[in-house]
């Protein structure tokens, strides 16, 4: 336990230290976020904020392994700075550009499912276990698996919208992964839940409103793959879409809108993903952070209570 934590307050102390001279290097290399067009207008302020501030959450895989030297934890890493490395061609294609328009669809899932295969391959055999279900067959784990990270890291991507809407979203899920993995007795997997834990609220301090940096495509596919990978190897696919809920509401949001106008030339939103529709509905920015943060915490309280009769 004591290396757990340890792990947790390492990421979290490096981040918060490391940020303000990362912000004013990003700064100083004119590498600031280029609003999407169609983007709500209160979102025009945001052009410039320092981005791609997620290279930061590399402190929570080199904590991990510091304090949790595994096979598991090393698969999580090479799947994180996978994850993030797509990210940054995506985050400077899109500097570069001046346009929110970085990598095509394709290539960027492509891309993501060979990460997912790599970290599986360094992961090495795995039981295939759904949690809640039992033992399924291994093709299916595996295409499961490669689906889960797909899904995860681009709902992630898709959430980071709003000054700290990410990132604090997605620290209910990684507790209660933390927690199934100390209760699955994966102490490893724990640790990197918890190194990832602190690395996310000490880059909070900073992205929270107002943000003084975005953590761009580089921060949300990394943090995807985290939770991702996290749940994969306790077997927690399943639960993932539980305390990942928010993540799937804001992607199903995106999947409605998009067939919708296609179909109908109407749309089901007043803007997509869902936190653009309430902005675009009157509230306040900081209102759809919190409540998309409460909400991720009540379904975060769910999973936790399915997984303490399940685990």
């Amino acid at each position: 336990m004591i290396r757990l934590l340890e792990a947790f307050l390492v990421a979290l102390i490096v981040v918060a230290l490391v940020a303000p001279t990362l912000i004013a290097r990003l700064r100083g290399l004119a590498f600031g976020q280029t609003v999407y067009e169609l983007a709500p207008q209160t979102h025009r302020a945001k052009a410039g904020t320092p981005t791609m501030g997620g290279v930061l959450f590399l402190a929570a895989p080199l904590a991990a392994l510091l304090f949790a030297p595994d096979r598991r934890v090393l698969a999580l890493t090479v799947l994180v700075v996978a994850c993030m490395a797509i990210g940054a061609v995506d985050d400077v294609a899109s500097i570069r550009k001046q346009k929110n328009r970085g990598l095509r669809a394709l290539p960027k899932f492509a891309l993501t499912a060979l990460a997912a295969v790599v970290f599986l391959a360094v992961a090495g055999p795995q039981p295939p276990v759904l949690l809640g279900i039992g033992v399924v067959p291994v093709w299916l784990w595996y295409v499961l698996s490669v689906c889960v990270v797909l899904a995860t890291t681009h709902a992630v991507n898709l959430t980071d919208g709003l000054d700290g809407l990410a990132s604090g979203t997605i620290v209910p899920p990684l507790i209660v992964l933390a927690v199934l993995a100390w209760r699955l007795q994966i102490g490893d997997v724990a640790a990197f839940d918890l190194a990832t834990l602190g690395a996310v609220l000490g880059f909070l301090l900073y992205n929270r409103h107002p943000a003084r940096v975005f953590m761009g495509d580089t921060g949300s596919l990394a943090l995807g793959g985290a939770l991702a990978g996290g749940a994969i190897l306790c077997g927690a696919h399943l639960l993932l879409l539980v305390i990942g809920g928010v993540f799937a509401a804001e992607t199903l949001s995106v999947i409605v809108q998009v067939a919708s106008y296609k179909t109908t030339r109407r749309r089901v939103f007043r803007k997509s993903p869902l936190h653009h529709h309430f902005e675009e509905g009157g509230w306040p920015e900081t209102r759809v952070t919190t409540s998309f943060w409460l909400a991720s915490l009540v379904l975060s309280l769910l999973g936790f209570a399915l997984i303490a009769r399940t685990a």
